[in-house]
């Protein structure tokens, strides 16, 4: 914990959210919240054939832990399915909970390191990848079996 918890790549992540408008007509939609700081982050997407992202839409109402780990999903997640994005959620639970380690694959999540022992500040840095991943299962539940 030597390393200051808000440093400058989290600030400008956190200033430098993309989608971060929401989708008129989603395919799949989550919100979440933080009941420790009341961080909450929307995340609506629609999602092809395959199940494949194709278009993010976000509100994000956030501490800049809560932004900058939005803005880190927000620029990797076209093309995700269901899957990846629910194995990325699970990766960064399990690495926060653990304190230690090395971080998910998902390109960014270092950022977290200095975080990782304030466990009051893990629920907002997962609320976006929460989200996502919930949203794109709802919008993939909803195309046809093939």
């Amino acid at each position: 914990m030597n390393a200051p918890l808000y440093n400058a790549e989290i600030l400008r992540l956190a200033t430098s959210i993309p989608h971060h408008e929401r989708l008129t007509d989603p395919m799949g939609s989550a919100e979440k919240r933080s009941p420790v700081c009341g961080s909450r982050v929307t995340v609506d997407v629609n999602v092809d054939g395959e199940g494949r992202v194709t278009e993010l839409g976000m509100l994000v109402r956030a501490c800049a832990l809560g932004q900058a780990s939005s803005s880190l999903l927000a620029a990797e997640i076209l093309g995700r399915t269901p899957a990846e994005l629910a194995t990325a959620r699970d990766a960064l639970g399990a690495w926060l909970a653990a304190g230690e380690g090395t971080p998910p694959e998902w390109p960014g999540l270092a950022v977290f390191a200095p975080a990782l022992g304030y466990t009051a500040r893990h629920a907002s840095i997962r609320l976006a990848f929460e989200a996502a991943a919930d949203a794109a299962a709802d919008a993939a539940a909803k195309l046809p079996v093939r």
